[in-house]
């Protein structure tokens, strides 16, 4: 079993697959908190490792930037591999005055204007939705650790660099009711619908499109622990 984008063997990746989008905040994942982690992927640098947690199967793979990239990674984690279940833990830029840097945000929806799932599938809804089950076990997770969670709806952008006279956060959290932006969980959601599995959000707040303050790129690499330890709560609870 491999494919044009992953050398992993047959049952070399795990059901449930955390997914950031840095290939080095996988490698700090599967080094700082996974027991026996073994490097089973390392096509174009979308390093993916599998280990354990807690005593059960765990992976964690790199997406890289934007839905493109997300989309092929996700879509062949479930196809090829028998994936269940993918968290993405990313980073996002807030949209809402209240949220602070290194705050949680569970999507409960993600909106976009790409086009991901009109060319995928022919979907042309707007809106993108996770799995309410995986979702609770995150939240659950959470609560367990003490770490606080928003939840709500997010922007999933398909553009980093946008030219004047374009829709800004007035647009996004006026007109559409997003917390914040990252760029891959549109596609990740419109895959894991269409083959029928599982898929979260679970990002940290890297920088505020409000007050203006943001993280290094260490620290969106190295400091989003919180996260990490809610997303590999959340992917060895049960049901």
């Amino acid at each position: 079993m491999s494919t044009p984008h992953n050398e992993a063997a047959r049952g070399e990746i795990a059901k449930c697959v955390l997914m950031p989008g840095d290939p080095l905040r996988a490698k700090y994942v599967a080094e700082h908190f996974l027991e026996d982690a073994k490097l089973v992927n390392a096509v174009r640098s979308a390093y993916a490792y599998t280990g354990s947690y807690r005593g059960k199967p765990v992976s964690v793979m790199a997406s890289g930037m934007g839905m493109p990239s997300i989309g092929i990674y996700s879509y062949e984690l479930y196809k090829f591999y028998n994936v269940e279940s993918i968290i993405r833990i990313g980073s996002a830029g807030a949209y809402d005055k209240d949220l602070k840097l290194y705050d949680l945000v569970l999507a409960d929806s993600a909106f976009s204007r790409s086009s991901y799932a009109l060319c995928q599938s022919g979907d042309e809804s707007e809106i993108q939705y996770p799995n309410t089950s995986l979702n609770a076990r995150i939240l659950r997770a959470a609560r367990d650790l003490d770490i606080p969670v928003k939840t709500g709806r997010i922007h999933s952008g398909d553009v980093f660099y946008y030219e004047e006279g374009q829709p800004g956060i007035d647009y996004y959290r006026g007109e559409k009711d997003c917390l914040c932006v990252e760029m891959e969980s549109f596609a990740l959601f419109h895959n894991a619908k269409v083959l029928r599995k599982k898929a979260a959000c679970l990002l940290t707040i890297s920088d505020s499109l409000v007050t203006h303050e943001e993280t290094t790129a260490e620290e969106r690499q190295n400091a989003f622990t919180s996260m990490m330890k809610v997303a590999l709560e959340a992917a060895v609870s049960n049901e």
